[in-house]
């Protein structure tokens, strides 16, 4: 049976690839999505599957249901994009004007479609039921995945598996962990309230940029000097906001920022510390702060069992040359939701093309893949879900 799998994904590899290139033409951002989830509902009704729509608002389930009783086996695929202006070129390039597939959330729907219509070709053998969980809003929090699972979309779902085509890892790398392998994603904002006046009296102000620049520079140990050397962190500020005339100086500046983890511990205490530090140094510019912190995802912890059996059945999937137990990454990801439901697990499948000279990252403006790797995360999930059982 799953000879006959990979020979039908093989031969639809084509519509695989002309829906990535459509989706990818037509992309919609997080919590805007209306004509991909459309799409979908529309690809998986020609199929006879059980479809649901607007999950958690506007994500999409479909049920295969198999001809003999197993397990249920929950699939996921996110499909939308990000307020990124494509610079690739491509024949394909986005039609939407600063809107990108630019994580390859096209990729993850189309693997995920085509396996679908594999699964359904073989449903008479298929033991169990296959639930394709199409989640929305990825890439913005508080994400899709919390809404649909608050919606259902996770009931009586036994195991759950979901990958993503990771353009830096190269083609036919499968790379999976254990434990935690994404962190938890927070956002901070420090409104510094100073007072401002003329350049050429700053005896007479609080400068909010030099309050704010003494801030970052602080900001720089609190990893070091507030954190366990053995554990892992990660503090960023991505914007400093005080714009003046040249010769003001500034009352106000705003500090936005992202902090990653994986230990909850360390996550309260970086919270703790950033509110210190900033009225710490406010207080010695005798200036004050809005300090605000918004937890976003929790970090992505694979649960052990679920993270070998990925490795064990990418390692029989022809095209794979190597399953690589992975560094954890202090990206994001709301898959960390289903995983504190059901058991399972996320893995990354390579998607860096060999003859390119530069694999651009994530969220970049030239970002691609090698379209054959998603065939292989179709066979590796396809694989996964035929041979789960409880």
């Amino acid at each position: 049976m799953e000879n006959l799998l990979f020979r039908f994904l093989e031969d639809s590899y084509e519509e695989m690839v002309n829906i990535r290139r459509y989706l990818h033409q037509y992309p919609e951002l997080s919590f805007e999505e209306e004509e991909t989830p459309a799409y979908i509902a529309e690809y998986h009704k020609k199929l006879g599957h059980e479809v649901t729509t607007e999950v958690g608002k506007r994500g999409v389930t479909a049920r295969l249901v198999g001809g003999k009783p197993g397990p249920v086996v929950g699939l996921r695929a996110d499909f939308d994009a990000l307020p990124i202006q494509e610079e690739t070129g491509l024949p394909f390039q986005s039609k939407r004007n600063g809107i990108m597939h630019a994580c390859g959330h096209d990729g993850h729907t189309a693997t995920m479609l085509v396996l679908a219509k594999a699964l359904n070709h073989i449903k008479d053998e298929l033991s169990g039921t296959i639930v394709f969980i199409h989640q929305h809003a990825e890439e913005l929090a508080p994400g899709g995945a919390a809404a649909m699972i608050e919606d259902g979309c996770l009931e009586d779902v036994d195991v759950i598996f979901g990958t993503h085509l990771w353009a830096t890892v190269p083609y036919g790398v499968m790379q999976y962990k254990d434990g935690a392998m994404m962190a938890a994603a927070d956002r901070f904002e420090i409104d510094i309230i100073g007072k401002g006046g003329h350049g050429a009296t700053p005896h007479l102000t609080k400068d909010a940029i030099v309050i704010g620049s003494q801030l970052v520079t602080n900001i720089q140990q609190l990893v070091s000097r507030r954190i366990d050397p053995q554990e892992s962190a990660v503090v960023s500020v991505g914007s400093f906001e005080a714009a003046n005339a040249f010769n003001v100086i500034a009352d106000q500046a705003r500090l936005v920022g992202t902090v990653r983890t994986f230990n909850d511990h360390v996550r309260d205490t970086i919270e703790k510390e950033l509110e210190r530090m900033t009225k710490a140094v406010c207080d010695g510019a005798s200036a004050s702060a809005d300090f605000r912190y918004y937890r976003g995802y929790p970090a992505v912890v694979n649960h052990a069992k679920e993270a070998q059996y990925l490795a064990d059945c990418a390692a029989q999937v022809p095209g794979i040359s190597e399953t690589e137990y992975m560094k954890p990454q202090m990206t994001g990801e709301d898959f960390a939701y289903y995983l504190h439901h059901v058991k399972g697990s996320y893995f990354f499948t390579g998607a860096q093309h060999p003859e390119w000279e530069e694999a651009y990252p994530h969220h970049h403006p030239k970002f691609d893949i090698d379209e054959r790797a998603m065939l292989l995360a179709a066979k590796i999930m396809g694989k996964a879900a035929l041979d789960f059982k409880n």
